[in-house]
Formats: structure tokens, C-alpha cells, sequence
């Protein structure tokens, strides 16, 4: 049962993933019908497109503004995909491209930053850069750490925090790497985002995950929950292939061991919800990216049904590790 004398978090959910076609009206109508109070904005169908938010024109995001305000919802991050790009214009056999970061911080970062604040949100959501692949991480490390800075610096100037997310085949693949990363940087304005679901697919146990997890608490900003069976032949650390990966479950089902991560993380909210509400963030976000029915490199899908079947599981575990939460019952 949901206490009123439970630490609290937040959740959210990343709304396109119960849109096939990303339409922003189906998107609020959905996680509006779960109960949520916040939703995180990724991808939207803008024009005869689907884009990225941070690519959508000032008068759209007016407009999606409004109708997030008619559904009762606020925007807890930005979906942006700043931060997955090369870090050197060198040929690896991805398709990842390049921009010289001067003009990437000037184009793309800002364009993040001016939805964001356009959509009086205060997270925006990045990574930390993909290597050239085949290459060591420690070649790349101290060229991500300062660009990475250069971000986080341009984001607080405007107010925002920037989140690391952790994810397979970038810099950053690791809790202990983001851990590293957020120490070097050095700035209140980064914030690390966990995510088991990512760590499963690279092949860590459930042991190794929680370690990571304790890696990146000290400087954890908000969490995505998402789960995942892993593959029989997984290796940690080795390249994965994203556009592949089919075996996503709810957070109750996988092997991230949400009940320990939830349980390490408990005793925790109330100094982390008093660290975010200084930076003007309305408290711990815990954002649903369940992938329930395929996920990729930039996104991913699980429906209505989905995102219905991912919010009661994680209340599930959130409930069992003694945490509350706050949706909309009337």
C-alpha cells in the first residue's frame, strides 16, 4: 500500500513511447488516462516528420505547451539526444555522425536548451558522446569530460541540469565511468540519469548493476526505469547492437534488480529532493522507458497497453521497497 509516510518520488514517463505515430494529442491523452502528472518529451509528429523536440519551431512548442496545460501534465526532462554523436570525425563503421562540437554547442545544444525553457522544464537529457568504436574509452575520456563541462556550464547559465545517461557503446557506458565523468566535471549543473535496463543489455549481473548504481548515487539526478531478459551469449563491455535488442520487460520482470536499486536509493530521496528543489526541480523523477515493444538507438515503443503494464509494475517494486508515489485518481 502507498504510505503517506513513505519517502516520495516522482513519476513520469517518456510519452512518445505510447504514440505509433507520435502524435502529441494521442501522446498527453494516454499518460494523461495513467494518472501521470508529468511526462518526458522525446519524439513528436511535426509537419508531414517525426522530430525530435528539441527540432521543433518556437510556435509549435507553443502549441504543445497549451495542450499540456488542457491534460493537467508539466514536462519533468527533455528527451534531447545531445551528447550521441561522435566525438571525433573518424570512420568506424557506424552511423553515428560528427559536428565540430563549437558549432554543435552553439546549434544543437541551444536548441535544447531553448525547449527546455520554452516548455518550463528544467532537465534536459544527454549522453557522453560515442568513441570511435574498436577504440579504448580512456583515449576519448578527458576530450568527453571537457566537452561534456562545456554543456553542463551552457545549460546552467539558462537555469537547466544537464543528465548523463548511462548507455551501451558510448564514453560513458558505465555507472563507474559517469561517476568519473561527473567528478571531473565538477559543476552543479550535471547530474548523472540511471538506467538498469541500459546495463542489462551490455551483459552486467544484477550484482554489478547495483554497484554501478552506487557508483553514480552520489550525483544521481533522476532515473529511467526500464528492464530487460538477458542474452544467453551477452559480454560485458562488448559492442551492442541496439537496433537488435527485443527482449524489454517491466521493471518487475528483468535483471536489473529494481527492488535492490529502489532500496539503496530509499534512504536517499530526502536529501536528493532537497538537492533538486534548490536547483528549482520539483523533486526525484522516476521516468517509465519501458520499450515494451522494441527499442532502438534513439527511442522506442510499447503503446498504451505498454506504458499501462510498465507504470503498475513499477509501482509494484516501488511499493515493496516502502517508497510512495503520486498519480491522479480523480
Amino acid at each position: 500500500m502507498n504510505s503517506a509516510s513513505d519517502p516520495r518520488v516522482l513519476i513520469s514517463g517518456f510519452a512518445d513511447e505510447s504514440a505509433a505515430d507520435k502524435s502529441i494529442d494521442v501522446q498527453l491523452a494516454v499518460m494523461a488516462a495513467l494518472g501521470l502528472r508529468y511526462v518526458t518529451l522525446r519524439f513528436v509528429k511535426s509537419g508531414d516528420g517525426v522530430r525530435n523536440i528539441i527540432d521543433v519551431d518556437e510556435s509549435e512548442l507553443a502549441g504543445i505547451r497549451r495542450k499540456l496545460s488542457d491534460h493537467g501534465l508539466s514536462v519533468s526532462s527533455i528527451g534531447s539526444p545531445i551528447g550521441k554523436v561522435k566525438i571525433a570525425d573518424v570512420e568506424d563503421g557506424t552511423g553515428n555522425r560528427f559536428t565540430p562540437f563549437d558549432r554543435y554547442l552553439k546549434e544543437d545544444v541551444a536548441r535544447a536548451v531553448r525547449a527546455a525553457n520554452q516548455l518550463d522544464c528544467r532537465l534536459v537529457r544527454g549522453f557522453s558522446f560515442y568513441h570511435p568504436r574498436g577504440q579504448a574509452v580512456e583515449l576519448w575520456l578527458n576530450q568527453a569530460i571537457d566537452q561534456i563541462g562545456c554543456i553542463s556550464r551552457e545549460c546552467g547559465r539558462h537555469g537547466l541540469t544537464f543528465g548523463l545517461e548511462v548507455e551501451a557503446n558510448l564514453i560513458g557506458h558505465t555507472g563507474n565511468l559517469l561517476g568519473k565523468i561527473h567528478e571531473e566535471v565538477g559543476h552543479e549543473s550535471l547530474a548523472l540519469v540511471f538506467d538498469g535496463g541500459n546495463l542489462v543489455t551490455q551483459g552486467f549481473t544484477t550484482d554489478e548493476i547495483l554497484e554501478q548504481f552506487r557508483a553514480m548515487l552520489p550525483a544521481l539526478g533522476w532515473m529511467h526505469v526500464k528492464d530487460y531478459l538477458p542474452e544467453r551469449t551477452a559480454r560485458a563491455g562488448e559492442y551492442v547492437n541496439e537496433e537488435q535488442l527485443d527482449r524489454f520487460v517491466p521493471a518487475d520482470a528483468g535483471a536489473t534488480g529494481h527492488e535492490a536499486i529502489f532500496s539503496e536509493l530509499r534512504p536517499q530521496l530526502e536529501g536528493l529532493g532537497q538537492r533538486l528543489k534548490a536547483r528549482g526541480i520539483d523533486g526525484f523523477f522516476v521516468d517509465l522507458e519501458p520499450h515494451l515493444r522494441g527499442g532502438g538507438q534513439f527511442g522506442g515503443f510499447s503503446g498504451p497497453g505498454g506504458m499501462g503494464i510498465a507504470c503498475r509494475a513499477l509501482c509494484r517494486v516501488l511499493e515493496s521497497s516502502k517508497i510512495g508515489w503520486d498519480l491522479t485518481s480523480w
